[in-house]
This record gives structure tokens, C-alpha cells and sequence, in this order.
């Protein structure tokens, strides 16, 4: 008998002290090149997208990789990379903490349009105002000591 999963997270994280340090113009190269890691996780990326402060992505994760060791895998392999690459400068480093919401299938339209239209939706609001929003409406206490 097979085994069946579906682990979908909505993941959410910023740069170091949300420093607007991702250049959109090659926002699309970071972009996929952390596909290219989730993908080496036999993982599957349904979106990703952000501004120049933080980025959220929808991916279904391998049942044997914990969640804390993929995040931590997909930050420091794409910092290395957003290092070397030259194209973001004022690039520091990612924050240490992040978000991951765990989502259902039947929502995945929902979150990707969400993800999508990161741009328009930051005319209005800020990440600090999204990201209390979306921790509220899932439910997600907040520590008020590292919330940033």
C-alpha cells in the first residue's frame, strides 16, 4: 500500500531588519534559484514572490525533511548565493525568524494569488502590518518581544 501526503506551507521571510535590499530586477533570477533548491529537496515550489524586504512562497514539502532544517537550507543557501551573485548590494542577510503556515490543498488558488500580487498588496500595507495580519488570522500567538 502507497502512502499519501500533502505538507503545503506558506512561507514567510524578511531580510535582516527588512532592509529593502532585493533589487526587483533580478528578483526573478533569486527566485529561481531557490525553486532550484526546493526542487533538491524533492519539494515542489507552487509560488514565490516579494518585494524588496521579504518574500513568501507556497511549496509542498518532502515528508522527510523537517521544516525548521528546509527554511533554514532555502535561507542560507540562497544568502550564499545573493552574495556572490553581485546583483543585490545592499543584501545583508535574512532575518533569523520566519513564518510558515501550513495550508490546505482546497486553498492553494487562494494563496497563490495572495503571493502574486505581493506588489499591489504593499501599495496599501506594510510587511509589518501584513505579517501581523497573516499570523493573526492563522491563529499564530505573537510574541511581541521578536515580532519586528
Amino acid at each position: 500500500m502507497s502512502s499519501y501526503r500533502q505538507l503545503l506551507y506558506h512561507i514567510v521571510f524578511r531580510t535582516k531588519d527588512s532592509k529593502p535590499s532585493l533589487c526587483h530586477d533580478y528578483a526573478s533570477d533569486l527566485y529561481a534559484y531557490i525553486g532550484g533548491i526546493i526542487r533538491s529537496k524533492n519539494s515542489k515550489l507552487y509560488k514565490i514572490n516579494g518585494i524588496e524586504d521579504h518574500i513568501h512562497l507556497l511549496t509542498d514539502i518532502h515528508p522527510s525533511i523537517a521544516l525548521a532544517d528546509f527554511v533554514r537550507d532555502v535561507k542560507s543557501n540562497s544568502s550564499l548565493w545573493i552574495k556572490t551573485s553581485g546583483k543585490f548590494p545592499e543584501f545583508e542577510a535574512w532575518s533569523e525568524g520566519y513564518a510558515a503556515l501550513s495550508c490546505s490543498y482546497l486553498d492553494t488558488g487562494l494563496v497563490i494569488d495572495y503571493i502574486r500580487n505581493q506588489h499591489e498588496h504593499h501599495k496599501k500595507s506594510s510587511f509589518r502590518d501584513e505579517y501581523r495580519k497573516l499570523l493573526t488570522e492563522n491563529g499564530v500567538l505573537i510574541n511581541e518581544q521578536y515580532f519586528p
